[in-house]
């Protein structure tokens, strides 16, 4: 087996890539692997043939690769981050009371 050598180029001030995937991008796709993985091995201990294995595992794997691409493309290193963040400040504050604003310090 010949072993693959690969550089990962990174800039001052500039986040990690490695082949087109930016900063924690790579590990979310590291992780998705390992799970995948252990659905394989579900799946064929459970009884199902090896074919239907593969083919199950080959179509969720092609849909997490192309979702987490899109979300680094989209997002970049910090965007999801800050789009998670933004969805947890509220609307609206509503206040049935005026005692919050007349108390004295």
């Amino acid at each position: 087996m010949a072993n693959s050598v690969y550089q990962i180029n990174k800039g001052i001030n500039q986040p990690i890539e490695f082949k087109g995937l930016k900063a924690q991008y790579i590990w979310y796709l590291g992780g998705g692997v390992v799970v995948l993985l252990v659905l394989f091995a579900i799946l064929y201990f459970i009884g199902l043939p090896s074919l239907v294995c593969v083919g199950i595992i080959g179509g969720t794997g092609t849909l997490l690769v192309m979702k987490i691409y899109g979300m680094s493309n989209k997002y970049g290193e910090h965007g999801l981050m800050k789009a998670l963040a933004r969805k947890q400040v509220p609307k609206t504050i509503k206040s049935r009371s005026r005692k919050i604003f007349l108390r004295k310090a």
